[in-house]
């Protein structure tokens, strides 16, 4: 899976598994295009990776603002010549533990414009790009959320199944366009933000995986190469677990 001569976006990039992402991408050789919600993180996380800053774009970008999407996009362009893949990974939980009737509304809110909209307006910048060079892949993150519901959580539970519904629409509009689309559903991963949680609710996350561990960051980013990958040619349309067979129980 080499990437080099292609341009990649990653959304959300600066943590988690965006930034996971983007290291792998990085690796295999692409330029990339790295937004986040602040900039000043963006831009140091884009210093490390490629000191010389040759081969990457920092963007401080709001996702749940279709402008700055367009903006995002038109930047990569005008930076790197073309776009070649788009990771869109931006993405929060809201809160847990409400059940739906006391679900504030303002977290709902803002839980679907960033995970729904954003999407969305991302991946329409993204696909106008793609269409005038007839080719490109596409990942969007959704969760294993995405196919099973999960008391507490219903902003996030249903803007994840939104994505897979937005993923495969998608998928057949541009399949004989020569762009492909994916979601794949994470598990709980071993994340930064992840490691600061108490020993004993990490360890409560390990058990409900079948494979008894978290995910490692690079093992989901390591599936998101490969979907992108001429190796994923074929797959369109898809949604993947990746959740050592959570979403399999």
């Amino acid at each position: 899976m080499d990437f080099s001569g292609k341009t990649a976006i990653v959304t959300g990039a600066a943590a988690g598994l965006g930034r996971a992402i983007a290291q792998a991408l990085h690796q295999r050789g692409a330029n990339l295009a790295l937004a986040g919600l602040h900039e000043d993180t963006v831009t140091a996380f884009a210093r490390e990776l490629d000191p010389q800053g040759q081969r990457t774009l920092a963007i401080g970008a709001d996702v749940s603002d279709h402008r700055a999407m367009h903006a995002m996009v038109d930047d990569t362009l005008e930076r790197f010549g073309g776009l070649d893949y788009a990771v869109n990974n931006a993405g929060i939980t809201g809160p847990h533990g409400h059940d739906t009737a006391d679900y504030p509304i303002e977290d709902w809110n803002r839980v679907i414009a960033v995970d729904v909209n954003g999407t969305f307006y991302a991946m329409k910048a993204e696909l106008a790009a793609m269409r005038e060079t007839g080719h490109g892949a596409i990942v969007n993150l959704s969760s294993a959320n995405g196919i099973v519901g999960i008391p507490g959580t219903s902003a996030y539970t249903t803007a994840k199944h939104a994505v897979i519904g937005l993923t495969r629409t998608a998928a057949l509009e541009y399949a004989k366009a020569g762009i492909r689309i994916n979601a794949i559903g994470p598990g709980y991963a071993a994340t930064e933000r992840m490691l600061e949680t108490p020993r004993e609710v990490l360890d409560m996350f390990a058990q409900t995986m079948p494979m008894g561990r978290l995910a490692k960051p690079a093992e989901i980013a390591a599936f998101v190469c490969f979907l992108l990958s001429d190796e994923a040619s074929f797959a369109t349309g898809g949604f993947f677990p990746v959740d050592g067979g959570y979403t399999a129980q």
